[in-house]
């Protein structure tokens, strides 16, 4: 048959599988409606990040790291759509495909599994899948060829030409040290070992910056030789993007978009609100932390005289380890108490102190007395059998009070980060007062200060205030 070209169907087929063999930007194109329903979306980081991973392919690249904002088809160019490419004229590649949990990658892999058995892949590179090995975290073609997903920390087993990392750290364990570190070994340590040809096999990390010890803040630190295509959401002329293989960031005006096909302007801004300049520094302009500083800034809290009389209230503990030690500097205990009036909190008051455990319980009751049975008493509640009863112990020295302790879950930069987004909004207010001045020099230095005792009292105030209300009658 031929089409109004002239063309046979044999011939546009043979144009189809030309040009898609010599470009991984028209595989993408031609393939995507067999992996996404929605429409194809096109913007210019498409074509720069299929140019690296082309170099990776003709051997000019053994090592990659992308880093780029969420939302901007990383997870289908490198996972999805590269492998399957590949297989169109080396169907003998094998690929191990990692992200932080199995979820994630198995997710790919079956994208990439549907891809390669759609009747459009089999029609122009006709490959079988091999009955024995076709599963869903792992499957072959009967050139020798295989993709295998697994989570990033439980790299055993396997060995391939192409190991893609794509997400290794999740943004709720960024903050978390014990993870962050977990990660990094398993990349120094297990990947090298997980290569079939550890001159000619490659390793491409794709991710969003979370932290500054994150995958790419360690090849950075390291100076491990990774080839780094950098795009943030808005263009800094001071780091401009520029790369071995020829290719400069093309844009020109300070804070010109990235993808404003998808995100534009309006829809940048109503984010950045959202997620604080903290989490945008990393999550969208690949910088682990804001240019000023840290999650906190003090030109953010505005000092009052008052609270309204009618807000509600919460007084929140940190509870110090141990007291002071002579010559030591231990943490502190905080109290931290909050009210919150029409959609604004106000840090009202912070007790801080370094004492036993004896004089840790008056002080709490005491302070309880003096708040008020109107103020709520909130505990944090330790891990463990020792921590519950502790809390348990406390709760039922504040009898007539509504006092309650709750199990903290998450990082500390996780925890707080709700707080630091309505803090930059203008929403925290701090009332006059003695404390204020070391309030402030703790939460400008967050997470870097050597005390973050008041951001855990503050963090957990907050979310105290958001919890369901319980009536007392």
């Amino acid at each position: 048959m031929h089409d109004g070209s002239g063309l046979s169907e044999a011939e546009i087929d043979a144009i189809e599988r030309y040009e898609c063999e010599r470009s991984l930007v028209e595989f993408i194109r031609s393939a995507w409606p067999h992996v996404d329903p929605g429409r194809y979306v096109h913007g210019w980081h498409v074509e720069a990040i299929a140019e690296h991973l082309e170099a990776v392919t003709r051997g000019e690249i053994g090592r990659l790291y992308i880093a780029v904002p969420p939302g901007t088809m990383k997870s289908l160019m490198t996972s999805v759509f590269w492998p399957c490419w590949e297989w169109t004229t080396r169907p003998e590649t094998r690929v191990l495909a990692t992200a932080h949990n199995e979820r994630l990658a198995v997710r790919d892999n079956l994208k990439a599994r549907r891809l390669i058995q759609s009747a459009w892949f089999q029609r122009l590179w006709p490959l079988a899948l091999t009955s024995d090995q076709n599963a869903k975290t792992k499957f072959e073609n009967d050139r020798m060829g295989f993709r295998e997903a697994m989570p990033f920390t439980s790299m055993t087993g396997s060995r391939g030409d192409r190991l893609n990392v794509d997400d290794p750290l999740s943004v709720d364990d960024a903050g978390s040290q014990a993870k962050r570190e977990a990660v990094i070994t398993t990349f120094s340590e297990a990947l090298p070992t997980r290569l079939n040809d550890p001159e000619r096999s490659s390793i491409t990390v794709i991710q969003q910056r979370l932290h500054e010890r994150d995958v790419i803040g360690f090849i950075e630190a390291k100076n491990l030789g990774y080839e780094a295509l950098v795009l943030p959401m808005e263009f800094e002329a001071a780091r401009r993007c520029r790369t071995s293989i020829g290719f400069e960031d093309p844009r020109t005006e300070e804070g010109e978009l990235l993808f404003p096909q998808r995100f534009p302007r309006e829809v940048i801004e109503r984010d950045r609100k959202v997620m604080g300049s903290y989490a945008w520094a990393g999550q969208m302009q690949q910088r682990p932390a804001p240019r000023e500083g840290g999650m906190f800034k003090r030109s953010w809290f505005e000092i009052v005289d008052a609270a309204p009389a009618n807000a509600r209230r919460v007084r929140r503990w940190d509870l110090a380890a141990t007291s002071a030690a002579p010559g030591g500097d231990p943490d502190w205990t905080v109290g931290l108490k909050m009210a919150e009036a029409d959609g604004v909190y106000y840090v009202e008051h912070v007790e801080r102190m370094r004492e036993s455990a004896a004089k840790v319980e008056a002080a709490i009751v005491n302070t309880a007395k003096a708040d008020g049975i109107a103020t709520m008493v909130r505990l944090p509640q330790d891990p463990g059998q020792a921590g519950k009863a502790q809390a348990a112990y406390l709760v039922g020295k504040l009898a007539g009070f509504d006092a309650r302790a709750t199990p903290e879950t998450g990082s500390k930069e996780v925890r707080a980060t709700p707080v630091s987004a309505q803090a930059e909004a203008g929403n925290v207010k701090l009332v006059r007062g003695p404390w204020v001045e070391a309030f402030l020099e703790e939460v400008s230095m967050f997470p870097n200060a050597a005390h973050d005792d008041q951001v855990d009292a503050l963090a957990g105030a907050f979310g105290a205030m958001q919890a369901p209300r319980v009536e007392f009658w």
